[in-house]
């Protein structure tokens, strides 16, 4: 039996052991910090399931560590009781055994063993347990051998997988989420499993799915886990507007380029460079509008004329629809793709100050994670055509830099408010004040005149003259 004591080297566990000396009771550090032990990877997440009362046993630990009652979470709904020791939260709950309603992934929670408590596990790399009590102390209790999975790299369910993910249709993205993550595969019959209960999926609420597809979205390699979401037929519940990107259109023996493929490339380049889970999202969705865009002309080919802004408008919809924040998170995605295409633009005409000083305009703050985006949107397997992007690429990164420099364009607020040309001509409002506002912006982008307020205030008193508009106070006043 293998001895895993050494192994366990934060404090808790030495307090929990004297714990269950002095209340004769058996306790076990279980699942994902177990199962890290062996990937050799930082857990500060510790769950411990008690033979007994979970909360009665996390009060005993807390005051040994002379934690005050207030910082200990107690939820008697679910037996559970949390908090923090030593930059590591530690949950502790009674062995239990669970049972599933058809039309609820909420189990009928029974007080069970140790093994009733393993069963429940959804895979068995998170089924290992040590023991912590004194007389076991770092004992190994692996009854589905968990650790020979970990060393094949496989995803596998300690029972039968269409009970395990019928129960809770979760399961199935976080087997998916855990394949991606520690770059494992799916057991066959697991895999199985998950195609036979997929549909099961739609009793599971959108944020639960949202933070699953925000891990994959985060992993080293996303389109590991989009494959098995197509692959499994998950796709089309969890992402219709993605699984719309996926077939080729095949006309006069002309096709287009494979979307969702191409997506998922982008991701993964876009995840290589970046922690920014909202620009990886942005990565995902950036050619969402093609399937509504998409026709075939006849001499020239497949076209998805504006798709960017089909797809920008689709946004707000989607992040409706997924209950994802409709906020300035959504507000951010849908600028990226609206904005995708302006950079190559840009590379293949000739990079004029004037479409510089526009794209900062309207990009602000997040020119340079449209400029990643943009690069990682280069796909094609023509390695000269890539080459001669890229270096296009990094001439409007200089251009960009220098007209930022000199104009100071980011974030763009015009010298001169409609405040101003209210006060400055005695107007209220009306429509010349903004054909005037208008005209001083066209005119700093356009490199007319300078960003600033006295170049400014002298084109707003010519723009104000072709309107018939005379000042009726000294600007010094």
């Amino acid at each position: 039996m293998q001895d895993l004591g050494k192994k366990l080297t934060h404090p808790i566990f030495q307090h929990i052991a004297d714990v269950c000396e002095t209340t004769d009771k058996r306790a076990f550090v279980v699942g994902g910090f177990v199962r890290d032990i062996f990937l050799q990877r930082e857990n500060h997440d510790i769950d411990v399931v008690v033979l007994g009362n979970g909360i009665d046993f996390a009060r005993a630990v807390a005051d040994k560590l002379h934690i005050p009652t207030e910082q200990i979470a107690v939820y008697k709904t679910y037996g559970t009781a949390m908090f923090k020791f030593q930059n590591a939260e530690i949950e502790f709950v009674g062995a239990r055994k669970e049972s599933y309603k058809k039309e609820s992934r909420n189990p009928i929670v029974e007080t069970g063993t140790l093994e009733d408590d393993q069963n429940r596990r959804d895979f068995t790399i998170n089924a290992m347990a040590i023991a912590l009590d004194k007389e076991h102390y770092g004992q190994l209790i692996d009854p589905f051998n968990g650790i020979a999975d970990i060393q094949s790299k496989t995803i596998r369910t300690p029972l039968d997988p269409t009970i395990t993910f019928s129960d809770d249709p979760l399961r199935i993205m976080r087997a998916i989420r855990f394949a991606t993550q520690l770059h494992f595969s799916i057991d066959e019959k697991t895999f199985k499993g998950i195609e036979a209960t997929v549909n099961r999926l739609n009793i599971i609420s959108k944020e639960r799915i949202n933070e699953e597809l925000n891990k994959i979205l985060l992993s080293s390699k996303p389109s590991i886990g989009f494959l098995l979401i197509d692959k499994s037929g998950v796709l089309p519940i969890v992402l219709p507007w993605i699984s719309a990107l996926k077939g080729v259109d095949v006309i006069d023996g002309h096709g287009h380029k494979e979307i969702f493929y191409h997506t998922i490339e982008v991701v993964d380049k876009v995840a290589f460079n970046t922690s920014n889970l909202w620009l990886i999202w942005a990565a995902l969705f950036h050619d969402v509008g093609k399937p509504a865009t998409k026709k075939y002309v006849k001499d020239i080919g497949w076209t998805f004329h504006q798709h960017e802004f089909v797809g920008a408008k689709m946004i707000p919809k989607i992040f409706r629809q997924m209950k994802m924040p409709m906020n300035e998170k959504m507000e951010y995605v849908q600028k990226l793709v609206l904005l995708h295409l302006r950079p190559a633009a840009l590379v293949e005409d000739e990079v004029t100050d004037s479409a510089v000083r526009r794209l900062l305009f309207d990009a602000g703050d997040d020119i340079d994670d449209l400029m990643l985006l943009c690069e990682a949107d280069i796909t094609s397997k023509n390695k000269i055509k890539v080459s001669r992007y890229l270096h296009n690429f990094e001439i409007v990164r200089g251009k960009l830099k220098e007209i930022e420099e000199k104009d100071r364009l980011r974030n763009f607020q015009p010298p001169i408010s409609g405040e101003l040309i209210m006060q400055v001509f005695d107007l209220p409002p009306c429509r010349e004040i903004g054909v005037i506002k208008t005209a001083i912006r066209e005119a700093i982008l356009d490199g007319v005149i300078a960003n600033e307020y006295e170049c400014s205030y002298q084109f707003m008193l010519q723009e104000a003259a072709k309107l018939g508009l005379t000042p009726k106070i000294d600007k010094e006043k």
